[in-house]
């Protein structure tokens, strides 16, 4: 991360004051390819022009396209404007800065390429290190809203429609068990492991049961978990704050494969919960793979 540059258009979603920030590579780029040229590259290669093509190609395409859709919409702060004048009005440099610079001036805080001398652009962004504070948010509802009925939809149909197989799953008491996942505090997906301050104590990849599912399946220390895609063996961990009939695992262990150079995750493992799953099993309504809440049958190692 400290050799690449940052510009947030994700977690600013969650934001409370409205503000903008660049932050460029602290330190010199590595004895390889950066990101932007990787994905550069990527592209060149779907698009039949081979890794071997000029990266800068892909950045170009990009801004005379958006470019020449801008100048065409009569709502775009350019429209009617010159391509090419635009397009010599970026900064040199890399191409994800001409890029970025682009997209600052054609939203809504940009300097519209000079219409707006106030506006926002990357040269300004530069400037301000630590960021620009744009005010506070903006209620913009129901502007954004694209819904038909033109308000928020709590409950839409294809939603309501598949309740009924949310319960009929519910109150399903086919034996076995359902396994959910976990994530520990001190964990952060598998980041902490090799840290020995942070990978001891609770944090542990445990097989956290029921007492009572426990003592009906006769476990004392080690289980078999069996799923869709293979078997695992890991010590239980018996708490009453699991529901009868569910099991969980934490994700982000299996440090047995070599190679890894993690010597202190590697000397307590545990086991890789995603080998349960055969990755074939699709949530009906969002059509996206199931990677919790799967079916495992459960029994004492031996």
């Amino acid at each position: 991360p400290s050799q690449s540059p940052h510009f947030d258009v994700l977690l600013n979603n969650l934001a409370v004051r409205n503000n903008v920030r660049y932050s460029p590579p602290v330190l010199p780029p590595a004895d390889r390819p950066d990101e932007a040229t990787i994905l550069s590259r990527v592209a060149l290669i779907l698009s039949g022009l081979g890794a071997q093509a000029d990266p800068a190609l892909v950045d170009a395409q990009v801004i005379a396209m958006t470019l020449a859709k801008e100048t065409q919409d009569p709502d775009s702060p350019v429209a009617g404007r010159d391509v090419d004048e635009l397009t010599g009005m970026l900064p040199a440099g890399p191409g994800y800065e001409r890029r970025l610079d682009m997209m600052l001036r054609l939203g809504p805080y940009g300097d519209a390429f000079g219409a707006k001398p106030e506006g926002l652009t990357l040269e300004k962004l530069k400037a301000n290190p630590h960021g620009i504070d744009l005010g506070a948010m903006q209620p913009r509802i129901p502007e954004v809203l694209r819904t038909p009925s033109g308000r928020i939809e709590l409950a839409p149909e294809p939603i309501v429609a598949d309740v009924a197989r949310l319960q009929e799953a519910l109150s399903r008491s086919a034996g076995g068990f359902l396994l959910i996942g976990r994530r520990h505090l001190r964990s952060n997906n598998s980041w902490m492991h090799n840290l020995p301050g942070l990978s001891g104590g609770s944090n542990r990849c445990t097989l956290q049961i029921h007492p009572d599912d426990a003592a009906d399946l006769g476990l004392t220390d080690v289980a078999i978990i069996k799923g869709p895609g293979g078997e695992l063996l890991a010590p239980i961990e018996v708490t009453d704050v699991m529901r009868r009939g569910v099991v969980s695992l934490p994700h982000g262990w299996g440090h047995n494969r070599g190679g890894t150079g993690q010597q202190l995750a590697s000397s307590h493992p545990g086991v890789n919960v995603n080998q349960l799953n055969d990755g074939t099993h699709l949530d009906r309504l969002s059509g996206t793979a199931v990677l919790n809440g799967i079916p495992v049958e459960i029994a004492a190692a031996g």
